[in-house]
């Protein structure tokens, strides 16, 4: 009688340990690793991990018998033959852009995705505000009497940004944490966005940075108030997505009202401002200056008129990316919460909607 039950018991324990290991969600790795990360995932029981070990940002083939189970994707790109994996339930991808994700079906399917808002926040707020004080001070002039030998202590070298206004067209993540910054060197901040400015939950956001409860800007204004928007900033900054109603969206009206010598700021997308309507305000002297990390073509060709104006500024869309210092830990650190607020079932981190999955 004793042996009997004893033996149901270690058979119990079997089934248990068998039906545990069968319910193991598995995790596919298309990913540059991040150990602290992945120290923290491979300590999770209930989860088993597959890593690519050398990675690239294209989508590759993987044979259907390693990814038909998967249960949970990282990557930047779905594998060529994402047909094949029948189990999957969850894609977090390395960017803050999703396009890469239209046209798989994925609502259809049931398989929610998120994105990396987020993780570059920071580096193009830093952008942003280096921009407004080479563009303030002029440093590019100041550079150039450098390597000529040339001492000008003019007025145009020793401007103040205090006092300032900076206007954000668009308060996500960027412009919320450049608007941190801004205020912190005594500027005012303008924002213009559709609806109000909003609380942000379940966004990604390093803590002690941007501007989770949107209390910062002092002056809010609605699309109908575009005019007053513009007309009363000495910094533009664009801060929206590149979509079919915002291409185009600054044009020679636009840049018109903006106050004569105010700066255009463009970590965003370059075809939001219209490209000749740019270089008419800057033939004319109405723009003081421009700083551009984002452009028209990739890369910008060698003999494009906007390397040749003295107040412009153009970077290599370097302002964030995945070589800037933080990427990795922040990526995963979205990743590993997620992780774990997927098997608890609980709200997930940037987790795209079925109208943004749908393009």
């Amino acid at each position: 009688m004793f042996l009997a039950a004893a033996n149901s018991t270690v058979f119990q324990a079997r089934f248990l340990l068998i039906e545990g290991l069968a319910m193991k969600k598995k995790i596919f790795v298309d990913m540059a690793t991040y150990e602290p990360a992945l120290a923290k995932l491979r300590g999770m029981p209930e989860i088993e991990l597959d890593i690519v070990p050398t990675w690239d940002e294209a989508g590759k083939y993987f044979p259907k018998e390693r990814i038909q189970d998967v249960d949970i994707l990282f990557c930047t790109r779905v594998p060529i033959n994402f047909s094949d994996m029948e189990k999957l339930k969850l894609i977090q991808i390395s960017s803050a852009g999703y396009s890469q994700l239209f046209g798989l079906g994925l609502v259809e399917k049931g398989i929610r995705a998120c994105n990396a808002r987020g993780v570059f926040d920071i580096p193009i707020a830093e952008w942003v505000i280096a921009m407004i004080i080479n563009c303030a001070r002029d440093i590019r002039g100041m550079i150039r009497n450098q390597e000529h030998g040339i001492w000008d202590p003019a007025a145009q070298y020793q401007r103040e940004v205090r006092g300032a206004v900076v206007g954000f067209w668009g308060y996500g993540g960027i412009a919320r944490e450049s608007a941190r910054l801004a205020k912190a060197l005594g500027m005012k901040v303008h924002v213009l966005v559709p609806a109000g400015i909003k609380r942000r939950d379940n966004i990604y956001c390093v803590p002690g940075t941007g501007d989770p409860e949107g209390k910062l800007p002092d002056k809010v204004f609605t699309p109908a108030q575009k005019m007053e928007f513009l007309s009363g900033l000495d910094f533009l900054v664009l801060a929206m997505t590149l979509n079919k109603q915002t291409e185009g969206i600054i044009g020679q009206q636009e840049l018109a009202v903006l106050p004569k010598g105010a700066c255009l700021l463009n970590p965003a997308r370059g075809p939001l401002v219209k490209e000749e309507a740019l270089l008419d305000a800057l033939r004319k002297g109405h723009l003081g200056a421009a700083a551009l990390d984002t452009h028209y073509y990739y890369p910008m060709p060698a003999d494009h008129p906007l390397w040749r104006f003295p107040n412009v500024i153009m970077t290599p869309h370097i302002s964030g990316g995945a070589l800037t210092t933080h990427f990795l830990d922040r990526l995963w650190d979205i990743f590993s919460q997620n992780v774990e607020r997927f098997l608890k079932g609980r709200t997930l981190i940037n987790e795209l909607t079925t109208e943004q999955l749908a393009g």
